[in-house]
Parts: C-alpha cells; structure tokens; sequence
C-alpha cells in the first residue's frame, strides 16, 4: 500500500474592502497570509475591475504555498459606484495613486513587496517600481502593453479607435448600449464571444463592472 503526503489546502477567498488613498475612494481585494515572508501587490489593466482577477489572486496566493499576502488595487474612478463623479485620470494620475497606496497602506510592511501588473498595469508598475525601490524589490509584467506592436492583429485597430475622438465616442457609446441588455442576454453575448475561455467569476465580473466603465 502506498502513502501519499496530505498537503493542506492553503486556498482561501479574497476579501474585499474599500480605501482612501489620497482622497480618493479606491476598490481593494485582499488575502492576508498567517506565515508571511512577502507582499505581493497586484495592478491590473484597464478597465481597472479587480472584480475581474478574483480566481487569478486566489490561485497566485494557493502556488506561493500561503506565505504571501496579496492585494489588487483598483484604478481611481474604475469602481463599482461612481465616487469620482465621472471625472477621468490620466495614466500619471493612476502611477502617483499606486505609489501612495505603498507608502500609506504599505509603509510599515516588513518584508519585500513584488508588483505584479497586468496589461498597462505593468507600465505603471514599472513607474511605481522606479520611485519606489526602497520598499518594491521586483517587477513581474503579465502581457505587458508598453507600445504597439504593428504585428498585431488587434493593437493596431486599437491605436486608430483611441487616436479619433469621434470613433471613440462612438465605440463607448456601442459598448454602453450593451449594459443595458438583460442580464441573461448580455452573459450569452460575453460567453459566445471574448468570454469563451473565462471562469464564471470573470464572466460576472465582464457583464456586471467591465462594460459600466
């Protein structure tokens, strides 16, 4: 008969808060770990819907074997009730709001703090990185969108939506008149197109936050 090691399960469910940061009401999902040796502070793409990477940060926190806290931190004005009251930030704005996160939030954490960013999450790490290098150790860039990649099939047409007001407009204006489908509508739409491969999580978090964005 053989034996098998039993490993505990170390899985555990985010937490989600709300916090100040420099005045503005900001969207947190937390995992606090009992053994800790690291910080690991996660910055997402845009939209900034932390909602979004609820799977992606329990499973980051089960393959650390539970000895790193993590917390997403979501983009000023990208929160479920509209705090900012439609005001937009630049992309300065979103790095100078992460790096007061660290040193408010983050200050008296002892051990290293590694970002982790997703998308154009991973430029503002990289910024935050660069004017936080006393507390912030290390950078890791998850699909990093740093410039266009003129191979791309989709960047491109990107760069041409985002370069003329007027088709941006119109496209926000397209994806707004999504959100107000029925629910079961607008999740048949999501899981028949970009939501083939996503959780149930990721899929609500698309239909309820990403398009109110």
């Amino acid at each position: 008969m053989s034996c098998q090691k039993l490993v505990p399960n170390i899985r555990r469910p985010v937490i989600s808060r709300l916090c100040n940061v420099s005045g503005h009401t900001s969207e947190l999902l937390e995992i606090r770990a009992d053994d800790l040796k690291l910080h690991v502070l996660f910055i997402p793409g845009n939209p900034g819907v932390i909602a979004f990477y609820k799977d992606f940060l329990e499973s980051l926190y089960e393959r650390l074997g539970g000895v790193a806290s993590i917390t997403a931190i979501g983009h000023i004005s990208h929160t479920k009730k509209d705090w900012e009251h439609g005001r937009l930030f630049s992309i300065q704005e979103q790095i100078d709001h992460k790096v007061d996160f660290i040193r408010h939030e983050l200050q008296i954490t002892e051990v290293p703090i590694i970002l982790v960013g997703h998308s154009i999450g991973s430029y503002i790490s990289i910024e935050v990185l660069r004017r936080s290098q006393k507390k912030v150790i290390y950078c890791i860039a998850l699909y990093p969108f740093l410039r266009l990649n003129p191979k791309s099939t989709w960047q491109p047409i990107v760069g041409r939506i985002s370069a003329s007001s007027i088709i941006s407009t119109l496209v926000s204006f397209i994806i707004a008149l999504l959100g107000l489908l029925p629910k079961w509508a607008l999740t048949l739409i999501v899981l028949k197109s970009i939501g083939r491969s996503w959780s149930a999580t990721a899929v609500e978090a698309a239909c309820s936050r990403l398009l109110q964005v």
